[in-house]
């Protein structure tokens, strides 16, 4: 579903900003259909938005500049990496042209001019709202969520909508209705789910930020397949979606290639808006810059008592932790106690998420069984049949004792942060099917749905914030991710330590350090 616009070539716009008036500059044409851009495109497309920002504000860059590029991009990458299922480019090209004019006048907004990927969740009128399921292939959302409003009104330019599982119930993201979406640093593998395309076009330059949800790992896992930063915020930091609002292990949050982009777009989603009932008050805005982590007790743990992780990963992964020992910080190795195993704490994310509203949204599609995935099959047969308050109370029940034994280990022992492995391997194939395959790890067979990441758990304890940084590529030239937790509400915590963990980490999406697509 994507909007088709005649372009042409141009001058360059920013050439003009400094001696054009602003009608003069918004009246030039496009030009995606450029042919001899790409170094130039390239570093447009992957620049950050605190970047561009500054450069706007100087009329140094244009937005439109930006937009063109991205759009060429896609057309050069997105038949082979499937990230979008619609994009906006006249819409999008009109957006850009007004934010260029608010620019010349000096007056521009927070997020003027960039471009963010919005998931397949939420909703904006006229659009798509598909949830990645046939059932649903055709669906238009008749209202805009105020999450996507505050988008609009700081400016930013949400341009295409990205690919998801179905019903956001994987890890990976493929579905009847859309297709395979494939890794960037490596089109084997998978980018993640579910907000799987979100990630995918962040590592491939198709956006600069991009919008994601998190009801088991959703953000954090393909922020680490995709080598980028991603936040679960705590649950009331940023408000509920719509028809969410008793989805309690689920939340909205940001993904970014760098901390500050992430942050940046947090602060456009937290807080309260108009009619929310689960927001938090007052609005917490997150600083951009943070003292280092000298004399900070920071945890570490490696499996949660019961991971098998490849080794590629947990090399990584310990370099990580020495980099914040060498900038002063203690770093501890505990025994989180949980006494649970990887399918168990699956099983009470299950219970939690679908004893309640959202399975009976699931219970719904059995009505359409021979259209959904393996996997979109198995948890709406889960929702019909076995699924109601007892299993509500059991999931309450270890959520819990989940937290009491956290806080015992953790918290209480004066550790300000809890690091993890994000993923236990990044070699996940792009249509892993949870249903029928059978992995492995270190050659020995692990849970299809829960032996894979780390992640579940801080959904089960959703008022705990948590980052996924970007801990450098696996020799098969997929990234990985490190978990940062910080206790209940502290939410910036999590931002000085991955601060400090991104001041010396490697440095993904520059120099040599690029996805390899062209």
């Amino acid at each position: 579903m994507t909007e088709s616009i005649e372009t042409a070539p141009v001058l360059s716009r920013r050439a003009l900003l400094k001696t054009a008036s602003s009608a003069a500059a918004c009246a030039i044409a496009p030009g995606w259909a450029m042919a001899d851009t790409h170094s130039a495109d390239l570093e447009l497309c992957y620049m950050p938005a605190s970047d561009l920002l500054t450069k706007f504000k100087a009329k140094d860059l244009s937005p439109v500049e930006v937009l063109e590029a991205q759009f060429r991009r896609t057309d050069a990458v997105e038949e082979r990496l499937n990230n979008f299922i619609a994009t906006y480019p006249e819409e999008s090209l009109a957006a850009a042209r007004a934010s260029e004019d608010r620019y010349m006048k000096g007056e521009g907004l927070p997020l003027d001019g960039i471009t963010i990927a919005t998931k397949d969740e939420l909703a904006i009128k006229g659009r798509p709202l598909t949830a990645g399921t046939l059932p649903l292939k055709d669906a238009i959302a008749d209202e805009t969520d105020p999450l996507a409003e505050r988008l609009f009104a700081d400016g930013a330019i949400p341009h295409a909508i990205t690919t998801v599982p179905e019903m956001y119930f994987a890890g990976v993201t493929w579905s009847k209705a859309w297709g395979v979406t494939r890794n960037p640093w490596n089109t084997k593998y998978t980018v993640g789910g579910s907000s799987g395309g979100s990630g995918g076009a962040l590592a491939s330059g198709q956006t600069t930020l991009a919008t994601g949800s998190d009801m088991g790992g959703s953000i954090r896992i393909p922020a680490a397949f995709c080598g980028l930063y991603g936040f679960k915020p705590p649950y009331g930091r940023v408000p509920a979606s719509l028809g969410a609002t008793f989805l309690l292990p689920s939340t909205s949050g940001p993904m970014a290639r760098t901390l500050k982009d992430m942050i940046l777009l947090q602060n456009n989603m937290a807080g309260p808006t108009p009619n929310s009932l689960t927001a938090l008050r007052p609005k917490l805005t997150l600083p951009l810059e943070y003292d280092g982590v000298e004399g900070m007790r920071i945890a570490y743990n490696i499996d949660q008592g019961w991971a098998e992780i490849e080794p590629e990963t947990l090399d990584l992964f310990m370099k990580a932790v020495e980099g914040l020992r060498s900038q002063g910080a203690t770093l501890e190795e505990v025994d989180l106690g949980l006494g649970l195993t990887g399918p168990q704490i699956r099983l009470a994310i299950t219970q939690a998420l679908l004893s309640g509203a959202f399975g009976g949204q699931m219970k719904g599609l059995i009505a359409y069984a021979d259209q959904l995935t393996s996997y979109g099959r198995y948890f709406a047969e889960v929702a019909a049949t076995g699924m109601g308050p007892d299993e509500a109370l059991a999931a309450a029940n270890t959520i819990e004792r989940l937290n009491i034994l956290v806080q015992q280990a953790v918290f209480d022992n004066g550790y300000q942060a809890l690091l993890s492995p994000t993923l236990n391997t990044s070699r996940v194939q792009a249509d892993y099917d949870p249903v029928n395959d059978a992995p492995r790890i270190n050659g020995k067979a692990v849970d299809p749905h829960a032996g894979l990441f780390q992640t579940p758990l801080w959904n089960l304890l959703n008022w705990y914030p948590v980052v996924s940084a970007p801990i450098g590529l696996t020799p098969y030239n997929m990234p990985a991710g490190m978990q940062i937790v910080a206790n209940t509400f502290e939410d910036a915590i999590c931002m000085q330590v991955a601060a400090a963990h991104e001041a010396v980490s490697p440095k993904l999406f520059s120099g040599e350090l690029m996805p390899d697509i062209g």
